[in-house]
């Protein structure tokens, strides 16, 4: 069982930066895939960025390809994903998942341990 906290969020103008943390519980951080994905009011929830576990090979959505990095510090059991030249379409709550495996997935259905969110508001 694997439980996630995410923080971070807030509100940003248009143009400016955040970083949202997502600590882990557990004993075998390194051996999962962590995601993190958004959901905006109305909208289906979408792929952001992922980053495997061992070397962290990263992944990431065209729309914040440059704009965001995905990274993650085993040993503090946390992954981060910084954003920058935020946009008001960046507005949403923004998850992190986990799902124990070597295998980076995009699909919200293959994760199968979820963080509560952070809003993130990017005004114009």
């Amino acid at each position: 069982q694997v439980q996630l906290v995410e923080s971070g969020g807030g509100l940003v103008q248009a143009g400016g930066s955040l970083r949202l943390s997502c600590a882990a519980s557990g004993r075998t951080f390194t051996s999962y895939a962590m995601g993190w994905f958004r959901q905006a009011p109305g909208k289906e929830r979408e792929f952001v960025a992922a980053i495997s576990g061992g070397r962290g090979y990263t992944y990431y959505a065209d729309s914040v390809k440059g704009r965001f990095t995905i990274s993650r510090d085993n040993a503090k059991n946390t992954v981060y994903l910084e954003m920058s030249s935020l946009k008001p379409e960046d507005t949403a709550v923004y998850y992190c998942a986990a799902k124990y495996t070597t295998v980076v997935f995009t699909a919200p259905r293959n994760y199968d341990y979820w963080g509560q969110g952070t809003q993130v508001t990017v005004s114009s």
